[in-house]
């Protein structure tokens, strides 16, 4: 089945069913299409392309969108992308009945993506704790492997309190 994104907030999933899920089985779901994927990654033209334990890559190309007016991707476009595959790698080490939010994160633009070029967001992590996890990005051309970007990032995991 293909990735299906949202449309509309009801199409989201909701906390009942994020939390009756590992990470692991919720980020599968969002890959596999039977969960619904954020609206961000149409927003900002990117896909989840592969998940497992601890790695998440996403593929994406910044389109006319994307750019400041300077003429060249906005910084925000990588800040987005490495955003969403770190904390998506550590989301797949978080057990069933906790969510992660992001504390922090850093990103360093080695060079500008061109308009249109697709690249590849790997996040790994590095550390996987009871309340706490740490990734590492990379913006790779998808072609040529080129490093446009890295990041690092920390992340809360935590259990709700039932309302």
């Amino acid at each position: 089945m293909p990735p299906f994104i949202a449309q509309s907030p009801d199409q989201l999933p909701g906390p009942d069913r994020i939390l009756s899920m590992s990470g692991l089985d919720f980020m599968r779901g969002i890959l596999d299409g039977t969960v619904s994927g954020p609206p961000i990654g149409e927003l900002m033209n990117y896909q989840l392309d592969q998940v497992e334990e601890g790695r998440v890559v996403f593929r994406g190309a910044p389109d006319f969108a994307t750019m400041n007016p300077m003429g060249t991707v906005h910084g925000g476009w990588y800040g987005t992308l490495l955003d969403s595959c770190m904390g998506c790698a550590i989301m797949t080490t978080v057990p069933k009945g906790s969510l992660y939010t992001t504390l922090e994160y850093k990103v360093n633009i080695n060079r500008t993506v061109p308009v249109g070029t697709k690249v590849l967001a790997i996040g790994v992590v590095q550390h996987a704790g009871r309340t706490t996890g740490v990734a590492s990005g990379e913006i790779r051309g998808a072609q040529d492997g080129r490093l446009y970007a890295t990041g690092s990032t920390t992340c809360m995991v935590f259990t709700p309190n039932p309302a």
